[in-house]
């Protein structure tokens, strides 16, 4: 997940941004085929009485939930994914005691005070109704042959089936290991996995680095590596998976998993219900702006090379070249965010959203909904392309309007949509790490 994310031991400020960083090569240094200049970007607006909402407690006592996902079978239950290796089952708007699935034992230890690692993606096959397999994005311990100087885990997306007797419960014994891919750092895991409208697995995956206070990595702009990028496979196909044939590498030149590249941290993205299913990725910052991106295939999204807008200095994070490349190492130009700003505290960091299609809030019908930790309070803003159908997209905040004692948001993690399109956002006490049972599940309502 993010480094933000650790605010056990004391003042959240004293977490820099060094901590948060996605770690890619700089394979463009040089202005080889045109020079961008750092674009001015704003802090995220301040709330306005026009765009409301409420809060509508769903349930809680979770550690760290960091998304939800709806199994599209009819039942209209939720799982709710929490990062310490459990998934619960919402059913009737109760929240079942036992776990659907509980693989804490399976995932990396992790640090009480903060960790980025665990359980961190849900993803249901589009037949689920049938075949009752689904998927899991986690962190596992390195596997054995692993220098531990030189490699801090392994990522494993599974596969598992429900159990033949309890809809509710998963079975822990049917995990089949799908792709295993080993990690530098602790960092920038990412880890949402969702089918597309197309009914492949696409995967979003962080780049590492061992040492994240000092190193800017190798990986984004590297098409031999899965680091920092959003892969797609077709889990219907092959062993352990296939390649659907027009991924851009499919036939030689970079690894056939990868979509897109070029990606720092693509902590969450998802897919629009209608239209075009428009794929959304919100990728995290590294020391001066955050962005979200509309990802296309074959897409290079442009970490290192710029961060947001501007023009990325390696050797000094918090001032922008004046320019860079407008392309990577093979010509290809990089694709521009349709949402981007400057962090208003040093703590920020985007959380990919979703296009709200629901029913409960006309006013908000069609706009992308995404958020922002900030400091220690998330934020949530509401974004629309510009009438011209190009350009930067129009971002306005969204007011929380908060119920009788109602506690205040605190630290964002996550969005979820139910089947009838209504979304959900996790959040936590932002004072404490991956411990205790400070996490909650909102369904956002009218104010």
């Amino acid at each position: 997940m993010l480094k933000w994310m650790n605010t056990a031991q004391g003042d959240p400020a004293r977490h820099t941004r060094a901590h948060r960083i996605a770690f890619v090569p700089m394979l463009a240094a040089l202005c080889l085929v045109g020079c961008a200049v750092p674009a001015t970007s704003s802090a995220p607006p301040t709330p306005t009485p026009r765009l409301r909402v409420g809060l509508e407690p769903v349930a809680e006592g979770f550690t760290t939930p960091v998304t939800l996902v709806t199994p599209g079978d009819g039942s209209g239950r939720l799982f709710v994914v929490d990062q310490v290796g459990v998934i619960r089952v919402i059913a009737n708007g109760t929240l079942l005691d036992e776990p659907f699935l509980d693989i804490h034992d399976r995932i990396v230890e992790l640090s009480e005070s903060y960790d980025e690692r665990g359980l961190l993606g849900l993803a249901f096959h589009p037949a689920f109704a049938k075949n009752g397999r689904f998927f899991v994005y986690y962190s596992a311990p390195p596997h054995e042959g692993l220098s531990a100087g030189e490699w801090d885990h392994t990522t494993r997306v599974s596969e598992f089936a429900v159990s033949q007797d309890n809809p509710n419960r998963a079975d822990p014994e049917s995990e089949r290991i799908v792709l295993a891919v080993d990690k530098p750092g602790y960092n920038y895991e990412a880890g949402q996995i969702a089918f597309g409208p197309d009914s492949y697995l696409y995967i979003a995956m962080g780049d590492s680095a061992r040492h994240p206070d000092e190193e800017i990595g190798g990986h984004a702009q590297d098409t031999s590596s899965l680091l920092g990028k959003i892969l797609r496979i077709d889990v219907d196909a092959g062993d352990p998976y296939g390649i659907p044939p027009n991924n851009p590498f499919a036939a030689g030149g970079g690894r056939a998993e990868v979509f897109a590249y070029g990606f720092r941290n693509p902590y969450r993205f998802s897919f629009d219900t209608r239209g075009e299913h428009t794929l959304f990725v919100g990728d995290v910052g590294h020391a001066l702006m955050e962005e979200v991106d509309i990802v296309t295939r074959s897409g290079n999204y442009g970490w290192p090379i710029r961060e947001g807008t501007t023009c990325f200095n390696r050797s000094n994070w918090t001032r922008p070249l004046d320019t860079c490349a407008t392309s990577g190492s093979s010509g290809e130009a990089l694709i521009d965010p349709v949402i981007v700003y400057r962090h208003s505290d040093g703590l920020s960091a985007v959380i990919g959203g979703m296009v709200y299609r629901g029913r409960a809030l006309p006013d908000l019908r069609g706009y992308y909904l995404f958020g922002d930790w900030g400091r220690g309070q998330g934020r949530l803003f509401a974004a629309r392309p510009p009438k011209s159908g190009t350009g930067p997209w129009a971002v306005e905040a969204i007011a929380i309007a908060y119920r009788n004692s109602q506690p205040e948001l605190g630290q964002l993690l996550g969005f979820g949509q139910d089947a009838d399109r209504e979304l959900y956002i996790l959040a936590k006490d932002p004072r404490s790490g991956p411990t205790g049972h400070s996490g909650w599940v909102y369904r956002i309502a009218r104010p």
